[in-house]
């Protein structure tokens, strides 16, 4: 069960701390990682410190963040970095150039295109992989941010105030970038290799040094002018990068004794399949997932700590009037683990990519939002066979686990015994699908996927089909009341809720970038 290393893994990127990849068993691509990521927590203090908007013009700091993270781009990916490069110098030539009626269209249609061509060559020129670091993580990113200014900037020099909702109205970009600009909010060393995606206007507040004053206005705003938040110096958030420092730890500890004791592939080893328990089957699947979840957690965690650390990422003072820096925040790890339901995992899973579909898809669709949503989310993540088994598979089982709570739940509020047991049952259902669902995500291939769900004997799919069905008719009015009431009220939503359950698929990025 053991799962091996191969440490002579190619690598397009530098091989400087190849000593340290054969010393502590983990391929060189990680260790480059790694070692960038926590370059960028120190050069991030620094950035903050020392090249504070008091202490340095914004030329200065745009032209510092940019070329940290072209030299984090070329140190990791090589010349693999061109094809980033590339993508964010064309796509600003379509900005300068292109007209404003159709700039969003032109930057979409690129940018999606040079990502699909890049994640089809990956998996059906390359046989599900190169064998070099894989550059399709920081390139997800820059489309997202890419598409973003894009719609922004559409936004705030076509659309007239009264055509834009409230979110759109305060993000809207009102003059093209500067290349500069462009370049800093795309390449920033904060968030090229592993995100997140955070608004164009936002990040030049930040680099302005007008982030943290104008959420602390808008936050006194709130509060008719009566708490004076405006007037309290900055808060600091080295509590915040501490804490989240400390989520990374206990991550990565968990990694290193438990993930890599139980490789997701011994799902489908032919032995065990052949041999062990349905139960058994079923458990190792259930813990083996859950193990499978600190590498993310990791990931995203590190990241926010490092815009946290640079004075990024303030989203105002919380109920007890704390400061809060989860602004630009990937992840909910409490949300995840102790969801009830698949919209609650979801809602708290890649944050920021599900606002990103929200705001450059399910926000302007005229039509069929949630079949664009799901078509556009798909094409993001990439062409292998997994990702579809698993947005094919989350259909039925989101249907089922609607009707189920409308047709259960309101008989288990009239206890707290009743509605603690309802808990804890909805939390194992839940994480068991869960588990059902996210598994051809990780295997990838279709015949790892089929060998798996043939293990399981499709009993996630027969029961919530079934389920579906029975509870279809008896609900359907209700459903579709409920349905346009949630589309009513998530088009007032703030930009710091996540898209509603209905325009979710599930998102997460590349699983291979973080590895």
């Amino acid at each position: 069960m053991g799962e091996g290393v191969d440490t002579g893994f190619k690598t397009t990127g530098s091989k400087w701390l190849l000593p340290a990849s054969e010393l502590l068993g983990f391929p060189l691509d990680q260790v480059n990682f790694l070692a960038c990521q926590l370059f960028a927590l120190a050069a991030a203090f620094w950035f903050r410190l020392y090249l504070s908007p008091s202490h340095a013009n914004p030329l200065v700091r745009h032209a510092v963040a940019t070329l940290l993270g072209i030299v984090f781009l070329i140190f990791c990916f090589g010349w693999y970095s061109a094809h980033i490069l590339t993508v964010v110098v064309g796509s600003y030539l379509i900005i300068i150039n292109a007209d404003i009626n159709n700039v969003h269209r032109y930057s979409m249609v690129t940018v999606m295109g040079y990502l699909t061509v890049c994640q089809v060559s990956r998996v059906f020129i390359y046989n599900y992989g190169v064998l070099s670091t894989d550059f399709s993580g920081p390139l997800m990113i820059v489309t997202q941010k890419i598409t973003t200014l894009a719609f922004q900037l559409h936004d705030g020099m076509c659309k007239k105030s009264e055509d834009l909702n409230a979110e759109q109205k305060t993000l809207a970009i009102n003059v093209r970038p500067s290349l500069i600009q462009y370049l800093s909010y795309n390449l920033n060393f904060l968030s090229i290799l592993v995100g997140p995606c955070s608004n164009y206007k936002e990040y030049i507040d930040f680099i302005e040094g007008r982030h943290i004053s104008r959420r602390l206005r808008q936050h006194s705003g709130t509060c008719n002018g009566q708490n004076g938040y405006d007037k309290t110096p900055e808060p600091s958030p080295n509590n915040a990068v501490c804490r989240k420092l400390l989520v990374c730890t206990g991550c990565m500890l968990f990694f290193l004794t438990v993930t890599r004791a139980l490789p997701i592939m011994y799902n489908v080893d032919p032995q065990f399949v052949n041999n062990a328990p349905f139960l058994t089957r079923l458990t190792y699947a259930f813990f083996s997932i859950q193990a499978a979840r600190p590498k993310f957690y990791f990931a995203w965690t590190l990241s926010d700590a490092v815009h946290n650390a640079a004075g990024y990422g303030f989203l105002g003072m919380d109920e007890y009037g704390k400061p809060s820096w989860d602004l630009i925040s990937n992840i909910n790890i409490l949300g995840i683990e102790t969801a009830t339901s698949f919209k609650t995992f979801i809602d708290n899973w890649n944050i920021q990519t599900g606002i990103w579909l929200k705001t450059v898809c399910y926000d302007r669709a005229p039509r069929h939002r949630l079949a664009l949503t799901f078509i556009l989310s798909a094409l993001w993540h990439g062409v292998y066979p997994g990702y579809y088994f698993t947005f094919i598979t989350a259909i039925p089982i989101t249907m089922a686990a609607r009707a189920v709570r409308k047709s259960v739940r309101h008989y288990m509020l009239s206890s707290r015994g009743l509605k603690l047991g309802y808990d804890i049952l909805t939390w194992a259902t839940t994480q068991l699908a869960i588990c059902y669902t996210v598994m051809p995500f990780l295997l990838l291939a279709v015949e790892s996927t089929l060998v798996y769900y043939r293990s399981m004997y499709f009993h996630v799919h027969i029961i919530s089909i079934l389920a579906a069905i029975a509870l279809h008719r008896k609900h359907k009015p209700s459903e579709l009341s409920a349905t346009n009431k949630t589309f009513s009220s998530s088009s007032s939503s703030s930009s710091s809720s996540p898209c509603p359950a209905q325009c979710q698929p599930i998102h997460s990025n590349n699983n291979n970038k973080v590895d």
